[in-house]
């Protein structure tokens, strides 16, 4: 049940939160500005937590059979295995995937800073309220000093957050012979090699590592055959009697919101809507195909190369963080010069965001690729397409379907930002859902408000469920390294 959940938490815009969490954490704090900031951290929320979320689900279902195996051998309990196996294992992934959750959370941030619903606007001190004034006013200048702020701010959380983590989890890659170039940071060296800094965090690792050994098991008395039948029927009947009540609670919150959207839509608004979710469905796959085939290479070639990784890193964050709201001066100006087609020039600002999903998620899959899998390729001869077919992409290929679930969805919610563009009073709107959903918003019509988001989250969910939920089952199943 929580699969299908999460990607309906997912397909929901960042801008459809933000559209009704407002309301209710103003009401919950009123006349205080905690509200609104609680607004903005729950919105950013919910742009970072999802590629997490499923970067670990996949890590757990693709561990391999024989450390599976072995931690069976030695009896470790649901906690130990957790701590010991799973979570070392999904480490490389993850921190590759949190260091896009950030970026992620500077692409949203001008939402969730400066926020608009109907006739109400909200804004709090921050760097996304300032760039968007500076966009409304058409202030060059001040978008400089945004994207000069933002490169300052990268460097430093990759240099003291980042790149260590990195580094460190190095030691977790699943491998029979130590690779000749591992990453390397300044940071930890320095922390390594501190015997103060070393001394103050003994004691911390050692609880750690004391926790993660507790052997927390639910003791159940043995059963007899006959109570075991019993217990598989309680069992189904508890799970007849749960999916019952989730599919009735289901059936009235639809109820429920098909009454009150109906109040203000007709069907021939829903047909509308429909036929602008095929559009923005259709520049979301070829736009994800193409930066599939532009960063799955050049994943690989940095994720191989962890000195080139060094490199690459904070120049990838940048530009993962850099708001599609900073290339709308430059976009709209174009458009409108030279009369181009707004459905056509719009749809790179989608991918702007979203494609880093997938650079970042290969690179994290070649990082964690073992490096006695590279030494035998390399020892049998194989080369060219034969070692991409054979090698490397079945290595990587769960790390991609990751980066391409979350680089979809996220390239959904980036639609909202991308086909309706502002640059002072000039605006440009392509035809698509996301623009229906920006336009609803702005004039605060919340039952048009609810069916762009009710019919984004349909397509996003039968998108994940049709395609990317099968390639996962074969990842798990046909390409797991063991």
């Amino acid at each position: 049940m929580l699969v299908p959940i999460l990607d309906i938490l997912q397909s929901v815009p960042v801008l459809g939160y933000i559209s009704f969490t407002v309301t209710f954490f103003l009401a919950l704090f009123p006349s205080r500005v905690l509200g609104a900031e609680l607004a903005a951290i729950f919105a950013i929320f919910t742009s970072q937590a999802w590629n997490m979320t499923f970067s670990f689900y996949q890590s757990l279902r693709t561990v391999p059979r024989d450390l599976d195996e072995v931690s069976k051998g030695f009896h470790l309990t649901g906690w130990q295995r957790f701590w010991k196996l799973e979570v070392p294992f999904s480490m490389p992934g993850l921190i590759w995937n949190m260091m896009m959750s950030m970026s992620g959370g500077w692409f949203f941030v001008v939402a969730s800073e400066a926020i608009t619903v109907g006739n109400h606007t909200i804004t709090l001190p921050g760097i996304g309220a300032y760039l968007a004034q500076a966009i409304a006013d058409k202030n060059l200048h001040a978008i400089g000093w945004v994207i000069l702020t933002m490169v300052v701010v990268i460097l430093a959380y990759d240099q003291l957050l980042f790149r260590p983590l990195v580094a460190w989890a190095d030691k977790f890659r699943m491998e029979n012979t130590s690779s000749g170039n591992a990453p390397e940071s300044w940071l930890l060296d320095l922390i390594r090699r501190t015997r103060l800094i070393h001394r103050l965090l003994v004691p911390a690792g050692w609880l750690l590592a004391n926790a993660a050994r507790v052997p927390l098991r639910v003791r159940m008395p043995k059963a007899l055959p006959a109570a075991r039948v019993r217990s598989s029927a309680a069992s189904r009947t508890g799970d007849i009697v749960w999916m019952t009540f989730v599919l009735v609670l289901t059936v009235f919150v639809v109820w429920r919101v098909v009454g009150y959207v109906r109040t203000g839509v007709t069907l021939d608004e829903i047909g509308h809507v429909l036929v602008l979710g095929l559009i923005t469905l259709l520049r979301v796959v070829v736009l994800i195909a193409i930066a599939s085939v532009i960063w799955v290479p050049l994943g690989v070639l940095i994720g191989l190369r962890p000195a080139l990784a060094e490199k690459i890193q904070p120049l990838a964050q940048f530009l993962a963080a850099f708001p599609a709201n900073l290339l709308f001066p430059a976009f709209v100006v174009v458009i409108v010069r030279f009369h181009l087609n707004p459905d056509v020039w719009l749809s790179p600002l989608i991918v702007l965001g979203t494609q880093w999903y997938i650079l970042f998620n290969v690179i994290a899959g070649a990082s964690a690729y073992p490096n006695d899998y590279r030494e035998a390729a390399t020892n049998f001869r194989i080369r060219g397409w034969q070692w991409w077919r054979q090698a490397i992409l079945p290595g990587i290929f769960p790390y991609y379907i990751t980066g391409a679930i979350t680089a979809s969805g996220g390239a959904w919610n980036a639609s909202i930002v991308a086909e309706y563009v502002q640059w002072g009073d000039t605006k440009v709107a392509a035809h698509g859902l996301g623009a229906y959903i920006a336009q609803m918003t702005a004039a605060g019509d919340y039952p048009k408000i609810i069916l762009g988001i009710a019919v984004m989250s349909l397509f996003v969910t039968l998108f994940n469920r049709l395609l990317w939920r099968p390639m996962y089952t074969h990842a798990e199943s046909r390409l797991r390294l063991d």
